[in-house]
């Protein structure tokens, strides 16, 4: 199942850029980004031309004319139905799932994603499986699996998991994400973050000169392509800047010109950079669909 706007129009296949609350809600003093009560936030996130959040208040989101998805976690395939029933009621446009542990057997992983197609299709919401350590996709090898095998199953690409903790570089990249092309072509929402070999959260300057920023632009054109392949009316892919605060380990500290540990970058501007960067990728997607 694939996000609809469901407007009623006959528009084009399309990108929606949301941001994420995590990159949103958090960011420290020094940051640019809007601060104070969620209303404002929320007014100061749509004027910045996102159109959608990930995690935030989805009466305020709809009051305001955003979008509103979700992300829980389903550990049992019972969770699946419960989570897709209560996100399908509170009106979320669809919804990105951490799903196990990665320690399960084939077995149970296969019940987990069974489970997760037959919610979504049940409550009528999509489901998109996020690749993410610590979770039946952590491996590229598994998830082309998990595909092979239920090949209906749709992705939240959270790249930066498998690009550093797969170490993507090392024994050929390109090799690497035409392997995982099956998975590049079933994403449906990604989560933008960009990591090098070592670290999962970076800071990107102005994304040019860097291998790593090229190898993301490399995937998120892929999995734009993949989804305008079988795009229809209406039909649209999100993509959501997820930058991450320092205390879960994902934006580094540095020591500013005080001596103050202060993160590496400004989250904010780095997510409104990433957005005109997933722009690019999807002009370049429909060029080569032409």
């Amino acid at each position: 199942m694939v996000a609809n706007a469901n407007d009623g129009t006959n528009r084009a296949p399309y990108l929606r850029c949301d941001i994420d609350g995590g990159n949103l809600f958090d960011l420290p003093p020094e940051s640019s980004g809007p601060k104070g009560e969620e209303r404002a936030v929320l007014q100061a996130v749509k004027a910045a031309g996102f159109e959608g959040v990930q995690g935030a208040s989805i009466a305020l989101c709809r009051e305001l004319g955003l979008g509103c998805t979700f992300s829980p976690r389903i550990n049992e395939p019972a969770e699946a139905d419960a989570h897709a029933a209560t996100c399908a009621d509170a009106g979320y446009d669809c919804v990105t799932l951490h799903v196990g542990w990665g320690i399960e057997d084939d077995d149970k992983v296969y019940a987990l994603v069974d489970a997760v197609l037959t919610a979504s299709e049940r409550r009528g919401i999509p489901l998109y499986i996020e690749t993410h350590r610590a979770t039946i996709t952590q491996d590229i090898w598994r998830t082309v699996q998990i595909v092979r095998r239920f090949p209906d199953v749709r992705f939240n690409g959270d790249f930066s998991h498998w690009y550093t903790g797969l170490e993507m570089v090392y024994g050929g990249f390109e090799a690497k994400v035409d392997f995982a092309a099956p998975v590049f072509e079933r994403v449906r929402f990604i989560h933008g973050r960009i990591g090098n070999p070592g670290a999962i959260q970076v800071d990107i300057g102005d994304g040019s000169g860097r291998t790593y920023v090229d190898h993301f632009r490399e995937m998120w054109t892929r999995s734009f392509a993949g989804f305008l392949r079988t795009a229809k009316p209406g039909d649209y892919i999100c993509f959501t800047p997820e930058l991450l605060h320092s205390q879960i380990y994902y934006a580094r500290l540095i020591k500013n010109a005080s001596g103050k540990l202060v993160e590496e970058s400004d989250r904010w501007t780095q997510a409104l950079l990433y957005v005109q960067i997933a722009r690019g990728c999807f002009e370049e997607a429909k060029k080569k669909r032409a």
